[in-house]
């Protein structure tokens, strides 16, 4: 390992993004004397009667749930995208605009109340996977669906307003900005070596063993080099695959084993049901090959030093650049050794 990377400041580059990412590992070593937030001490039950998304419970726009006993899809009741959004654009000197169109869908991941993904087994998982899959071919074959972003806001610190496990599927007209980045990234990659930009990056990581989470036959999970968040990981398919739907039958069980054994790992790594925000990046579906894309799916947590420190992007990184202390690496260990 770069002892350099470990004692001195410096900047580490995103190859997904472009972007560059400020790195402080000798502040990891100072005081905590910043905000603590409060441990959650809740026991839920299976069964909330007062949850709209528990399993025949009613929701605020007056349907009934179904009694469903895996995973179940709905319309999102509150959607941030219209369908039948008005067409229109404006563009008015220094002043643009233009409509934007979409179908927004919650996924329940289990009728239980009381879990999460970390809680649920690798066969609970891969019904879950099964339902992202059939939702984005589904969506994906709309005419005017040219991206479907997958995700999950697991706890109330990330904005979450329910805790019955679930996450959400918008899917819009246009490439959003982060998605947008990354295909022009991966593409002038491809375009300039024929091969998968991320499949070369793991191919580089899987030679280190620096930064590996867990491994399995068909996928790695792992911290990135230009990692942002204190534990922010990604699962990464070993075979260069555009998205889920090139996953093989053998493979989306494994995909599944990956959620669990990371989602698990960071419930043990402060004995908390850890935050996050969780999302899978792959290949827009607007009807070209994009062979230059490689799925991936990244978790995003926000917790620093224990269960109630949390990192917060303020000051520089609102308006200079991201930046962490703890290092890539030293992340991956700890991770590591709760797997």
């Amino acid at each position: 390992m770069n002892t350099d990377l470990q004692d001195f400041s410096h900047k580490r580059y995103n190859i997904l993004t472009g972007e560059w990412i400020l790195v402080s590992p000798h502040r990891a070593k100072r005081p905590w004397q910043g905000q603590n937030e409060d441990i959650s001490t809740e026991k839920r039950p299976s069964h909330d009667p007062s949850c709209y998304l528990c399993a025949g419970n009613k929701r605020i726009n007056g349907e009934t749930n179904p009694d469903y006993k895996d995973v179940f899809v709905f319309t999102n009741d509150f959607a941030a995208l219209q369908n039948d959004s008005k067409a229109f654009k404006v563009e008015d000197g220094l002043l643009k605009a233009q409509s934007e169109t979409g179908i927004c869908k919650v996924i329940c991941f289990s009728p239980d109340h009381s879990k999460s993904l970390a809680d649920m087994t690798p066969a609970e998982i891969e019904k879950v996977v099964f339902a992202w899959q059939k939702e984005y071919k589904e969506l994906g074959d709309i005419d005017t669906i040219n991206y479907v972003q997958i995700f999950e806001n697991k706890g109330a610190v990330m904005g979450c307003s329910n805790p019955h496990p679930h996450g959400q599927i918008w899917s819009q007209s246009t490439l959003p900005n982060e998605v947008d980045k990354k295909d022009k990234q991966q593409l002038a990659y491809y375009s300039k070596n024929k091969k998968s930009l991320l499949g070369d990056y793991l191919s580089q990581e899987l030679e280190k063993q620096e930064r590996i989470v867990f491994e399995n036959g068909s996928f790695v999970v792992l911290v990135p080099f230009w990692a942002v968040w204190p534990f922010e990981t990604m699962i990464v398919p070993k075979r260069t695959q555009a998205s889920i739907l090139d996953m093989l039958p053998n493979e989306t069980l494994q995909f599944a084993e990956a959620i669990a054994a990371i989602t698990k790992a960071y419930d043990k790594l402060f004995n908390t049901s850890f935050p996050y925000s969780s999302g899978i990046h792959q290949a827009p579906t607007d009807g070209n090959e994009n062979k230059h894309w490689h799925w991936h799916m990244s978790f995003y947590p926000p917790l620093l030093r224990s269960a109630t420190v949390k990192k917060f992007m303020v000051g520089y990184e609102m308006f200079g650049s991201p930046q962490r202390d703890i290092t890539a690496e030293i992340a991956a260990k700890r991770l590591q050794e709760l797997i």
